[in-house]
């Protein structure tokens, strides 16, 4: 935003600095959503939040360090040592399908038609769908896999239950009302709860030594000052102050309250002049963290620890993460409040809910059943066609009111090209867009026999300060049976390491999957892996007993995702998260992490929170806003 806009804005109330931004002819929603969410009220987190955040109303998940979202993986199974031949793909059902009262639905017949027709079933489309099924409209998902969650879906394997993807959250328990974390809201309104595991602390362990980082103001202090010294303190501290008046203007405006249309103007007047603040910082809000951190820091290891921070929210440095994610996030370790949440039964009951929640609202989720082609008929998305794994022949499921793509900005370029959508300078526009790296990912069942009572859930490991971004330099560790022990058989234990989000695409670009050459890369790759986790069970390898590899062509072709990547990355230094309406097709939208707000689970629900919003007449979606007592 130019500077003289911002000037505007300082002098305006809250409907007039909307009011203002449309006569400007900006992309108001852009605008108010780039500092307002991404991740102040919707804790974006592509690879989970920095060391030390996170209060029970936040919506974090250190898991979402690594988007780790495998419906299946390569895997292998091994005794003691002894590895043996990697045995084929056949997941068990997942918790979803598992404890679902009823089946999918069925495929459609030849053709039928529903309001709204969401393709894929991540965090965003479910929420999306959920959404609107409570508000009455008719409403289709079709997954391409035959599990729903996307990223988020849960998977079994002899008796162990896994977390394809986040399995750290916060803000998921607590009575209904005042929720900060969007999928929170979004549970809240389809009356639907998780249970959950409430805890306050995981392990860092950087090239000086290891350390609990613990989500509280005073604990974190003491950690700089023991690792970094009395003058990384002095400069904490004074970044701090910086970011206290930035702090306030990131969190005015929830998620719930958002929509992509001129409707805004009356959803954010329920939030009456306290948005005036956000509009006083606007410039900096929606500039690069890194900024900020420049005018007060120069310590070299509180600049890494900084970058550290900033990679593991957004998967990029300061240099290039909005300071609206770091503005909230300062807040919610300084509130006195910070918890974490670990969903029983694994990050699947989170899918089971949404499930739950758009079934009973007479909607539907058909499983196995892939998009083949947006229908476009004079500039307007009226269905898709599709195709199910049992049935060659095309069916049709016309949408009378739109079209919701959950899919990846790539993945959908792709599909509206084979769709005949021509736009070539938009398609090209849309397809280079950059991206994140991909991952390494084991998940493993191993004998619990004697490992420590104390035993921490989630480690973050950090093999050198030169350069965070490297390929394979911080990794993820999850245990998450250390809260729910249903998740592996007696004895045994659930663990998930992971590179988080820096695993290059060009390393298996050119390697076939299944070929030798890719079994013997995956064993290399992963080495990086077992060595973190025998920093935390130094026996690991000896526990072992399930072994499942995963690579970027893991995350490519079961998540049908472009070159297996995290998600886009977007710098804040050059551009913002696109609208989802960004593509000019009428009655087409676009939810999940390639758009406003961002990467993560609590931004992929907001994204699917706020395309809702816009399908919903502005009386209902005010009343949606009062219900969750979310005015101040």
């Amino acid at each position: 935003m130019a500077s003289e806009d911002v000037l505007v804005l300082q002098h305006l109330s809250a409907t007039k600095m909307i009011t203002s931004i449309l006569q400007m002819n900006i992309d108001y929603f852009t605008i108010l959503c780039n500092y307002l969410l991404m991740i102040g009220v919707l804790a974006r987190s592509p690879l989970g939040n920095p060391p030390g955040i996170h209060r029970k109303t936040c919506g974090w998940k250190p898991h979402n360090w690594a988007f780790s979202n495998v419906a299946r993986f390569d895997h292998q199974m091994i005794n003691s040592h002894q590895y043996s031949h990697e045995v084929s793909h056949a997941w068990r059902v997942s918790s979803a399908l598992r404890n679902s009262d009823t089946l999918p639905s069925p495929i459609p017949k030849e053709s039928q038609e529903v309001d709204v027709v969401v393709i894929g079933s991540g965090i965003g489309g479910l929420c999306c769908a959920a959404l609107l099924a409570r508000a009455g409209y008719s409403v289709i998902v079709c997954e391409s896999h035959y599990l729903a969650g996307g990223a988020a879906h849960a998977f079994e394997v002899d008796g162990y239950t896994f977390d394809a993807g986040p399995s750290f959250h916060a803000g998921l328990s607590g009575p209904p009302g005042h929720a900060t974390n969007p999928l929170k809201q979004v549970l809240d309104a389809i009356d639907e709860r998780v249970e959950c595991s409430t805890y306050d602390r995981w392990i860092t362990y950087t090239p000086e030594g290891d350390f609990p980082c613990v989500c509280d103001r005073e604990d974190y202090i003491n950690m700089i000052h023991r690792f970094g010294g009395e003058r990384a303190k002095a400069q904490w501290l004074a970044l701090e102050e910086k970011m206290k008046p930035l702090q306030k203007g990131a969190s005015l405006f929830p998620a719930a309250a958002i929509r992509s249309d001129i409707g805004i103007i009356l959803t954010a007047m329920q939030f009456g002049p306290a948005l005036l603040s956000t509009g006083l910082y606007a410039n900096q809000l929606t500039g690069p963290f890194g900024a900020i951190v420049d005018q007060v820091v120069d310590d070299p290891w509180l600049k890494n620890f900084l970058d550290l921070e900033c990679f593991v929210l957004s998967g990029m440095k300061a240099k290039d993460t909005i300071a609206a994610e770091m503005a909230f996030m300062f807040m919610e370790r300084n509130g006195g409040e910070s918890t974490i949440d670990y969903p029983m039964g694994g990050s699947g009951a989170i899918v089971d809910a949404l499930t739950r929640g758009i079934e009973k609202h007479k909607g539907r989720i058909l499983l196995s059943t892939h998009v083949d082609k947006v229908l476009i008929e004079n500039g307007r998305a009226v269905g898709v066609t599709i195709k199910s794994k049992t049935e060659k022949k095309l069916k049709t499921i016309r949408a009378k009111k739109a079209v919701v793509s959950n899919a990846s900005v790539w993945d959908t370029a792709a599909l509206l090209r084979s769709s005949g959508f021509d736009n070539n300078r938009i398609l090209e526009e849309k397809s280079s867009t950059p991206t994140t790296g991909s991952f390494m990912h084991l998940h493993l069942g191993i004998d619990a026999t004697d490992l420590p009572k104390d035993l921490e859930c989630h480690h973050l490991i950090v093999n050198q300060w030169d350069d965070i971004e490297a390929p394979q330099n911080v990794c993820i560790i999850s245990i998450p049976s250390v809260f729910d022990s249903s998740l592996a058989p007696e004895g045994k234990a659930v663990v998930h390491a992971y590179t988080a989000g820096n695993e290059p695409w060009s390393v298996w670009e050119h390697v076939q999957p299944g070929s030798p050459e890719y079994k013997k890369l995956k064993t290399e790759r992963t080495q990086v892996l077992w060595n973190a986790l025998e920093r935390v069970i130094p026996d690991i390898r000896q526990r072992a007993e399930v072994v499942l590899e995963g690579s970027p062509h893991t995350h490519a072709r079961f998540l049908r995702r472009h070159q297996g990547t995290y998600g886009p990355a977007i710098s804040a230094r050059r551009s913002s998260f696109p609208g989802p309406t960004s593509w000019p097709i009428t009655s087409l939208y676009s939810c999940g992490d390639s758009c406003m707000p961002g990467i993560g689970v609590p931004a992929a629900a907001a994204s699917g929170m706020i395309v809702a919003n816009t399908l919903t007449p502005i009386k209902d979606h005010i009343n949606l806003i009062k219900s969750l007592d979310l005015i101040p």
